[in-house]
């Protein structure tokens, strides 16, 4: 089977509910990114910090996936397909993808303060001070904030590597280092982008403008005769 690597991000999700955080009426108009999402935040106001990551797990819990998770997870039928997605939620597993990377963390899961290592999923959707792991430090959200390293990225470019195929889908290419990802993909593979918006890429592809839902219906259409 063919190798088709799909890099998501967050528009793939909006469809599902879940808030994205760059578009008009997204969580950075509501939060300050550092007050939130970044280590500095964490030392200051730990709290805040928890209380927004809180709200997110909330909305996750209550949400499902939708067509663009589906329709990926189907594609499963004829190619070896690896998810490498920026998002933190788990909607394309719960669609029944088989691989699926997070480069920047998983928001049902924390871990150690002194020991990143240390992971734990979380089961209920709120996660407080004074909650803490074996070996006796607070849990944190098991985020990469910004200023942090993303630990996954070298094994994704290992999986870009090997694409026969290569699908990017809900995500602007505007987040770094994960928008560098198609640069290790093999020259020449056929590359679509699926999104309803206009999106500046120096890379050769095929521009599918939908919405993921539609988009990967239509892409299946391509791929599968």
């Amino acid at each position: 089977m063919k190798n088709l690597v799909v890099l998501s991000g967050a528009g793939i999700s909006a469809e599902s509910g879940i808030k994205t955080f760059r578009e008009m009426g997204g969580l950075w108009d509501e939060y300050d990114v550092m007050e939130v999402a970044s280590p500095e935040a964490w030392k200051r106001n730990p709290e805040l910090v928890l209380r927004f990551y809180n709200e997110r797990r909330k909305k996750l819990f209550e949400a499902e996936p939708n067509e663009g998770h589906i329709g990926i997870a189907k594609h499963e039928k004829y190619f070896n397909v690896q998810i490498i997605t920026q998002n933190v939620d788990d909607l394309h597993e719960r669609a029944g993808s088989s691989n699926v990377l997070h480069l920047h963390g998983e928001l049902k899961k924390v871990q150690s303060t002194i020991d990143p290592n240390l992971i734990y999923t979380l089961d209920k959707w709120e996660l407080n001070l004074g909650e803490l792991c074996e070996k006796g430090s607070q849990l944190r959200p098991h985020i990469v904030w910004f200023g942090e390293a993303v630990p996954a990225i070298n094994e994704a470019a290992k999986i870009c590597e090997k694409a026969d195929v290569f699908v990017v889908v809900g995500t602007s290419l505007n987040v770094y280092p994960a928008a560098g990802l198609l640069n290790y993909a093999p020259n020449n593979i056929p590359i679509f982008l699926i999104d309803p918006n206009d999106v500046s890429t120096n890379i050769k592809c095929t521009l599918i403008k939908e919405k993921a839902s539609i988009g990967i219906q239509k892409l299946k259409n391509i791929l599968v005769t």
